[in-house]
């Protein structure tokens, strides 16, 4: 059985985005977590080809995304547009964003519960 949502947490330094998605399998076992960290260079930056074939290996068709700087957020913002899926993007603190996000999803809390938890965490 597919399940409803899956996370991608966006980082310009591959191991953040690896050490963020190893915190958060420790509080949601059962949620689809991925990453695209780094460049396809395995440098620092971000890559929007990364970004885009990351969330099509989802099999979960809604993907909340969390992002650590304006150019992850600028390339998962291309990449939905080239995408079927339905692409959330949250300009929240990574970290805990996502944190929050993945617990709560791992609860089985509604999304929309979820995003006014995100609120107190927005970035402005």
């Amino acid at each position: 059985m597919t399940r409803e949502y899956g996370v991608l947490l966006i980082s310009h330094v591959e191991e953040l985005a690896n050490g963020v998605a190893t915190l958060l399998n420790e509080v949601a076992a059962d949620v689809t977590i991925k990453t695209a960290g780094g460049t396809s260079q395995r440098t620092v930056g971000t890559s929007f080809d990364k970004i885009k074939d990351r969330l099509e290996s989802f099999e979960e068709k809604t993907i909340l995304t969390f992002y650590d700087l304006g150019s992850a957020k600028m390339n998962v913002e291309l990449a939905a547009e080239v995408s079927d899926k339905i692409i959330l993007v949250y300009d929240i603190a990574f970290v805990e964003g996502a944190y929050t996000a993945a617990a709560l999803l791992q609860a089985k809390v509604p999304l929309k519960t979820i995003e006014e938890q995100l609120i107190p965490l927005k970035i402005n």
